[in-house]
């Protein structure tokens, strides 16, 4: 593959539902950019993109793959983009770094709830699209109710730039109906073809209606087209790319990716209508040395600069780092700066990622994407950038966890393995959390949702070997007392010489701090030096709590009184009577359990908000208020975490796949006494 200039690149994201057909989309175009010689098929396991074992078991996409192709002397960067909602983490970084996207949609299904989430995506980000309606086909699509249904929930802006054509139904090819022009497909390629009689009348409506929104974008192409005229091809080719970029306009394109049907249009139109990478606007970034913000304009002349948004990990290779030149430009043998770390580094593996196969490239320009491989210290978001300019990219904001599960190896002489496993393949996915939670000795793997845990735990058994089992996340709770009460602690003991004397007077009393202590000690009943002795009795107290041994939080101690010996008073005297006081105290202190509340905004399609809100107050939550955002309703509420462990899935079944929903720790509550029973019984029994 040769060296490409920044403006004859294009950076595209395919996005879909799960199973429209963005992998057998891939293949086509490499294969019509005679990118491979042969097309790979999902259900055969020879598709260029989807080359893991987990993806071939599957046979659906779990990881983003980069397919780079030429066309008509330009370079195409196709980014294929899971359709597994839970896989988010690869839709935002591939965003991250494109300038256009193809949306997919399965003729035979329509809009999908993954087409709706993908839009959301790219509107908000002003990402210029084509949609391109797949598998039309398949039998008895009715084109005109998925244009409608295409209109009504994506937008009025979707307009369609080819019309099927076929007999008796059968989908044959289509016309385009800005050019005017026919494609026939005849069981091997697509071939120039006259416009049937019968659609003329529908394709000319069409093709006037797109002249006549041409013709509106100015005075002077209006009084060309009221005078009679004809507007030049190219004109309209120009003002229908603004209108594109401008987000005015959303293209659709219709055919077959298994019949290779619509697939040079389509390549034809991502070059004439997306932009290159230094079409819109420069990126903002943060200048190292003097932190403010400044523009950086994708463009060879400035400093290089890259922004890191995959890392793939290779059981032969390590690991490999995706980066998207931002400027400048990078060639083997070239030290960079990790502008996160302040680490400089020399670049000696640079290639061209197809799938899994290297490309050798030595050199890639502004707006490019690049593979290097044998880097260590290089992660997903970070920024490499021009030691002698230092700028810094904001990396993407990715989802919190919103199911966590406990995982340990099947086999003990995997327990070392199991960490350093989960750690590299991290790398890979930073949207899965993993933490170890010593109060309950579990390790656990945090993720959106038990797809996205399951991939996980099935790229740590293909890479690393490791197995494990799963159980359910406890949960933490606290333990606290309601009541102001004061406790006398005395610990004596006498076995000929020295013996041990501690004696305290301590109030205890609710508050709103962790933990709390003071002193009112007159006269010296208890000498200074022992009042840290008296504390750390207490918080090594608080570690296991009366009830069921958790942790006693929000709990204010006052030494107030007590006596001491000469001879037999030590620290651990003391420490020893500060136990023995809180013990005394909790037996009418009224010590309750504790439960962790977390905060939810749960984003639903209207049609839910009842059910939701409903289901919600079942889970003991509290509903906090209502509000907008992308068409869809956000309900607020507050709700113990333990009614929401597996909230993932249950949203999922609620909204027919179209919820979702953040958590956020807030704080520790009462816990209904009605439940204390049996909490302390579970706990008590582990």
């Amino acid at each position: 593959m040769k060296e490409y200039a920044t403006n004859q690149i294009r950076n595209v994201a395919i996005l879909g539902h799960q199973g429209s057909g963005k992998t057998s989309l891939s293949e086509a175009l490499l294969f019509v950019s005679n990118a491979i010689d042969k097309k790979g098929e999902v259900e055969k396991k020879t598709t260029v993109s989807d080359y893991m074992a987990e993806e071939q078991v599957k046979q659906a996409s779990l990881s983003l793959s980069l397919l780079p192709t030429e066309w008509k002397d330009y370079k195409l960067n196709f980014l294929d983009v899971p359709g597994i909602d839970e896989l988010v983490g690869d839709l935002n970084q591939a965003l991250e770094v494109v300038k256009g996207a193809i949306i997919m949609i399965d003729a035979s299904k329509g809009v999908e709830v993954g087409t709706e989430r993908v839009w959301q995506q790219i509107r908000s980000r002003h990402i210029p699209t084509i949609i391109f309606i797949n598998k039309m086909d398949k039998e008895n699509v009715k084109f005109d109710e998925i244009l409608d249904q295409i209109r009504e929930q994506l937008g009025k802006k979707a307009v369609p730039f080819a019309w099927p054509i076929g007999h008796h139904d059968d989908f044959e090819g289509f016309v385009n109906v800005v050019d005017m022009k026919a494609r026939i497909y005849d069981g091997n390629t697509c071939k120039d073809a006259e416009i049937w009689e019968e659609k003329k009348a529908k394709v000319e409506e069409l093709h006037t209606l797109i002249v006549e929104s041409v013709a509106e974008t100015s005075e002077a192409l209006l009084e060309l087209y009221l005078s009679g005229e004809e507007i030049p091809k190219e004109t309209i080719h120009k003002s229908l790319r603004e209108g594109i970029f401008n987000g005015e306009l959303t293209p659709i394109l219709v055919g077959s990716a298994t019949k290779t049907i619509g697939v040079e249009t389509l390549l034809n139109l991502l070059i004439d209508m997306l932009p290159a990478p230094n079409d819109l606007e420069p990126l903002v970034a943060t200048d190292v040395k003097s932190g403010e913000k400044i523009k950086r304009e994708t463009k060879e002349s400035e400093p290089f600069s890259a922004y890191v948004f995959k890392t793939v990990v290779d059981p032969f290779l390590g690991t490999i780092n995706l980066l998207k030149i931002n400027s400048g430009s990078l060639k083997n043998g070239q030290e960079v700066l990790i502008a996160n770390t302040d680490e400089t580094k020399k670049i000696m593996n640079l290639f061209e990622l197809r799938g899994k196969q290297q490309i050798d490239l030595d050199i890639f320009h502004a707006g490019d994407i690049a593979a290097i491989a044998k880097l260590d210290g290089i992660e997903t978001g970070q920024t490499l950038t021009d030691p002698k300019a230092p700028i810094m990219f904001a990396p993407v904001v990715q989802p919190t966890p919103v199911i966590y599960i406990a995982v340990h190896p099947k086999h003990k002489n995997d327990e070392d393995k199991i960490s350093m496993a989960l750690h590299r393949i991290n790398l890979e996915d930073p949207t899965f959390e993993i933490k170890r939670n010593k109060e309950t000795a579990q390790l656990l793997l945090g993720g959106q949702g038990m797809n996205h845990l399951n991939y996980v735990l099935e790229r740590m058994k293909n890479i690393f070997k490791v197995e494990v089992d799963i159980q359910d996340q406890k949960i933490v709770y606290r333990e606290t007392i309601k009541h102001k009460v004061e406790a006398e602690g005395k610990h004596k003991k006498q076995s000929g010489g020295a013996g041990q004397f501690g004696h305290v007077f301590i109030r205890f009393q609710p508050t709103d701090k962790e933990f709390e202590f003071t002193e009112e000690i007159f006269g010296g009943s208890v000498p200074r030096g022992y009042f840290p002795a008296v504390e750390k009795g207490l918080i090594e107290t608080f570690e296991h709590g009366p009830l069921a041994g958790f942790p006693v939080i929000n709990v204010k101690a006052t030494l107030f009184d007590g006596s001491y010996h000469p001879v037999d008073s030590n620290e651990i005297s003391f420490k020893l009577a500060a136990t023995l006081a809180f013990k005394k105290a909790c037996e009418t202190a009224g010590p309750t359990i504790l439960e962790p509340i977390v905060k939810v905004e749960v984003k639903v399609k209207d049609t839910y908000v009842g059910d939701v809100m409903g289901d919600m107050n079942k889970r003991r939550g509290r509903v906090l208020g209502m509000g907008q955002s992308d068409g869809f309703q956000v309900v607020e509420a507050e709700v113990p975490e333990a009614e929401i462990t597996t909230y993932a899935i249950d949203l999922k079944a609620m909204t027919q796949g179209s919820g979702q929903f953040t958590r956020e720790f807030l704080r520790y509550e009462e816990v209904p006494s009605n439940l204390i029973p049996k909490i302390v019984e579970a706990y008590k029994e582990e």
